[in-house]
């Protein structure tokens, strides 16, 4: 059976800079998290990941043993809306990685909800998975990136506030905030050559959003308001990142990059 979610066929730039780089990714154990991942093994770097799923980080992880059992990734169970944890983790990262180089943050929850049955718990639900966490791991990070003189914190946004998609407001909401931390922290950590960038996906085909939020009328839609009339994938989206994370992208900071197919 033919993947859903795979790529088409292509030949991906390799990076000597992200050999044995060291990685943390913070919902990393499925769909675009996962891609990362497993696009940061292909490179040969050192990654480790964070994730409250760890049925799913298995499976990443057995995955990545078949890719490069040499760089196999380390996983780290917690709930990212925890801060304490949060930093505990990332700091026994740091630990165990000998140092992280490149922060992604990535982990956040586009579930629907209209704006009539918002409440107040669920507003604040909704910053906390999907906005609060990047800041308190680049808090974690930083110190010892700044020490270094050297680092790349890659945030994962989403074109959805942009586009004006309306069925998810406290995510999209949330969402738009992600570009604020990029080019506020930008300019704080730019004189230590910290870099700051944000990566913004449009619809990517990971299993759950065809799983769960897949309709026809609404592939119908992005086909129509895409340039490139076909699905984006994982593999396609994390592409963006590597570059980012490598020496190659070493003068972008206070950047965003859009990986929509030309829907924006």
């Amino acid at each position: 059976m033919t993947d859903p979610t795979a790529a088409p066929d292509a030949t991906y730039a390799s990076y000597p800079s992200l050999v044995d780089r060291t990685v943390f990714v913070t919902g990393g154990a499925d769909g675009v998290g996962a891609g990362i991942v497993e696009e940061f093994v292909r490179q040969g770097s050192r990654v480790a990941f964070a994730d409250i799923n760890a049925e799913a980080a298995q499976r990443t992880l057995s995955l990545c043993a078949s890719l490069d059992p040499r760089h196999q990734p380390v996983f780290y169970e917690v709930d990212l809306v925890d801060v304490e944890a949060t930093q505990a983790v990332i700091r026994l990262a740091i630990s165990d990685l000998g140092g992280i180089t490149v922060l992604v943050n990535n982990a956040a929850s586009d579930d629907r909800h209209t704006w009539q049955e918002v409440t107040a718990d669920y507003w604040d639900d909704r910053l906390n998975t999907n906005l609060r966490h990047y800041f308190f791991a680049l808090q974690a990070v930083a110190p010892q990136m700044i020490e270094a003189q050297n680092g790349s914190i890659i945030n994962v946004g989403s074109s959805s506030y942009q586009i004006q998609e309306d069925f998810f407001p406290g995510y999209a909401i949330a969402k738009s905030g992600v570009e604020g931390i990029t080019r506020t922290m930008a300019r704080t950590f730019g004189v230590d050559n910290v870099r700051v960038n944000t990566v913004l996906p449009g619809w990517v085909a990971t299993e759950k959003q065809l799983t769960k939020w897949w309709s026809p009328e609404g592939e119908a839609g992005t086909m129509r308001d895409q340039a490139i009339k076909r699905r984006i994938y994982p593999r396609e989206f994390a592409q963006m990142v590597l570059f980012l994370a490598a020496d190659d992208g070493a003068a972008c900071t206070a950047q965003e990059f859009v990986i929509d197919g030309g829907r924006r």
